[in-house]
């Protein structure tokens, strides 16, 4: 690891290497990873130790308790879920906006496959980020303006893989006690097993790590019984993403049907608007808010369907997978390493889960 003068990672130097790979990578500019650079250099700035910020005389009571509540939950990763020990969420940054950075999802206007750019470290994704909103709204506008369906959606946090020394936001402290609790569990998970390129392998990993360690710490501290709270939510929102995924579905066979123009586009809006009627429904039936009113008022398009399908496919056979290790973590960690090599192993593991998708958690 190249490091400065004080053995600390030498970011920048490391963001010039990135610089220079750039330019061998399709849809990598060097303009859009120079404002990545100066945005994660200032996030990093603006870090400070967490038991420093708690012993501030300044700091607020409310504040105070959330970090407490995140030392106890990361150094419960560490002790009883075999995730990193390493520095990352032992620090406090406050970003002074409300989002950490703002995504930009975009899909052509007759397709439900996400447009995809390729990065260093992370492969080809479906999304590009961006540390001011101005920025990817320009960017959203462009690809509007050729015709594209786009969502620029504001993100709260997200992991860097361990290669840098992630904090905790305060764009994190309007989550909830176990959600903010779940979310350290899910970024540690990431920086555990990540198979570039893939997402919903990555993501459903996290989310059966953040799903089961959160289980096992309410159950340590005795506030078990919380966790069906969550777990109802969680249960609604899978149901609202199956509700998306039918729309998903529908779009493909229409898109790749015969009708003519006006028509399809016509048939599309039709199906967007069911979908958002369902997931309307779906809310008053859990009771539950979810961000997704958002989308709905402004309308729901490809991309907006396209950001959401990543997040639980392959969750009920991960579950599957701790289940066979007898819940042993480590050995099932081991495991999900093994099939992060195997392509193959890993759509099978996903294609078994799809079918579950609504009636798991």
């Amino acid at each position: 690891m190249l490091t400065d003068s004080r053995g600390r990672p030498a970011v920048a130097l490391r963001w010039l290497a990135l610089l220079l790979m750039c330019g061998v990578l399709p849809g990598c500019t060097i303009g859009y990873l120079a404002q990545a650079a100066q945005g994660q250099w200032r996030l990093m700035q603006a870090r400070r130790p967490i038991e420093r910020v708690i012993a501030d005389p300044g700091a607020t009571g409310p504040l105070v308790a959330r970090l407490r509540l995140v030392e106890d939950a990361r150094s419960f990763a560490v002790s009883d879920l075999a995730l990193p020990d390493n520095s990352s969420y032992r620090s406090y940054a406050d970003l002074q906006r409300p989002y950490a950075v703002w995504n930009v999802v975009a899909a052509p206007e007759f397709s439900v496959e996400p447009l995809r750019w390729c990065f260093p470290f992370t492969g080809c994704i479906s999304y590009r980020g961006y540390f001011r909103e101005r920025a990817a709204r320009s960017f959203a506008a462009g690809l509007a303006a050729r015709g594209d369906d786009v969502l620029v959606a504001g993100v709260t946090a997200y992991s860097t893989l361990g290669h840098f020394s992630d904090p905790v936001l305060n764009t994190m402290m309007r989550y909830g006690d176990l959600d903010l609790v779940a979310t350290i569990f899910h970024e540690l998970a990431h920086q555990l097993v990540y198979v570039r390129g893939d997402s919903e392998f990555d993501e459903s990993f996290a989310m059966t790590v953040e799903e089961e360690g959160l289980r096992r710490w309410l159950a340590a501290r005795g506030r078990g019984g919380e966790l069906q709270g969550y777990l109802q939510r969680r249960r609604a929102e899978q149901a609202i993403v199956a509700e998306f995924a039918d729309a998903r579905r529908q779009l493909a066979l229409l898109y790749a049907g015969p009708l003519p123009t006006g028509a399809r586009r016509e048939r599309k809006q039709q199906i967007l608007l069911q979908a958002g009627e369902q997931v309307r429904a779906l809310e008053r039936q859990y009771q539950v808010s979810t961000g997704y009113d958002a989308w709905i008022a402004e309308g729901l398009n490809n991309a907006h369907l396209a950001s959401i399908a990543t997040y639980f496919e392959c969750v009920p056979g991960f579950r599957r997978l701790l289940q066979a290790n007898d819940g042993r973590l480590p050995a099932f960690y081991a495991a999900v390493r093994q099939l992060s090599r195997d392509a193959a192993a890993r759509r099978a593991l996903c294609s078994a889960a799809g079918p579950q998708l609504a009636a798991s958690g």
